[in-house]
């Protein structure tokens, strides 16, 4: 008989069990193919390793993921009542509504890279009137981690099932490349208490000025994680009890994104900060998710490096950026289909009567 935290955990655990391996014979036919290329063994470094990669996570040697979209999800965090924002809770709403319109940072990258941009309601405190965007909603923003958990455990979960679910209906509608987004104000604090839980690392390394914070409400925010770690206690061992306690409806969504597209076997990327927070929990919840995760960039939050370091990935682009919204991921899209371009469209040795090229020990 399952015990009581076991039980709770079934669904998730569930959706778990159908996550395969990665396909090791297509990934050595695509290696085979690498060193048939008129071009030094390895020489594209990541991008080869990513082909590798994306054609055993799908089981093809032509994968299709010139169908590909950003998922935004959209959420607000009753943290923000502590003065660790530099703006309101208002203005989660607004970005919304302009990731409809097309008109933020990441709509713009999004045309740019051929993707679709999808925004979720996960739970604002003003929902908006347009039929352009999903509505997940789990409450109207999460409660002030503060002064008590942000959430029930079942919620956490149905953000997490939310994701899962929505990467099979992706599927369905023949999305072969993803990318996991956010929008929320406050969720770097979220973040940023998630993380050093799970790392088991000081607040003061896993806490930045997010959208831009002054000292002292840098300070603010440490305090408030602080606050809220030793009131709630979470449970570093179980990454659900941690989202549910100091987490954000857009970090158990991202997550449950993650676990999808193992499941689904759709490769998604992992935009920054928040969406690296989001892959961890992913990871811990199911070792497995992580071998269907892409790294895109380097978050300029400073727990950035360290949390790319505890997923075992290398990404494309080190750039500096915190911005969110999926633009991170979104801009490594055209890198990976440069990648592609080589490895589909490259002539051989053969072809070239250039002798090939040959391991050296």
């Amino acid at each position: 008989m399952k015990t009581g935290k076991e039980a709770k955990l079934s669904p998730i655990r569930e959706a778990c069990s159908m996550i395969g391996p990665l396909d090791r014979e297509i990934a050595e036919k695509c290696q085979e193919k690498w060193s048939s290329l008129a071009l030094p063994l390895g020489s594209l470094g990541l991008l080869q390793e990513t082909v590798v990669k994306i054609c055993s996570m799908t089981k093809s040697l032509e994968p299709s993921i010139k169908k590909r979209c950003v998922v935004v999800f959209c959420a607000d965090n009753g943290v923000v009542s502590e003065g660790v924002t530099q703006t309101g809770s208002e203005v989660t709403a607004i970005v919304a509504k302009n990731l409809c319109t097309g008109d933020t940072s990441v709509c713009k990258m999004a045309r740019v890279a051929g993707a679709d941009v999808i925004p979720v309601d996960m739970g604002m405190n003003l929902p908006i009137d347009d039929t352009r965007i999903l509505l997940k909603r789990l409450g109207n923003g999460t409660k002030n981690m503060v002064k008590e958990p942000a959430m029930t455990r079942k919620t956490a979960e149905d953000g997490i099932m939310t994701g899962i679910d929505l990467v099979g209906k992706l599927k369905k509608e023949g999305y072969g490349l993803l990318a996991a987004g956010e929008m929320g104000i406050g969720n770097t604090t979220s973040s940023s208490a998630v993380a050093s839980v799970l790392l088991s690392q000081p607040i003061e390394r896993m806490t930045g000025v997010g959208a831009g914070l002054s000292s002292q409400g840098l300070i603010r925010k440490i305090k408030a994680i602080e606050t809220a770690i030793e009131k709630n206690r979470p449970d570093k061992s179980d990454p659900l009890d941690v989202i549910s306690k100091v987490g954000g409806f857009d970090i158990a969504a991202m997550t449950g994104l993650f676990l999808g597209g193992a499941i689904h076997r759709v490769p998604v990327l992992i935009d920054g900060f928040i969406s690296s927070v989001a892959a961890l929990c992913a990871m811990r919840l199911c070792p497995e998710a992580g071998d269907f995760m892409l790294a895109s960039h380097v978050s300029g939050e400073p727990a950035g490096a360290l949390l790319l370091e505890a997923l075992g990935q290398k990404s494309f682009i080190s750039a500096g950026m915190r911005l969110g919204e999926g633009t991170g991921a979104v801009a490594a899209m055209p890198i990976i289909d440069m990648a592609f371009s080589v490895y589909s469209s490259m002539c051989t040795f053969e072809e070239t009567n250039i002798e090939a090229y040959k391991p050296l020990s």
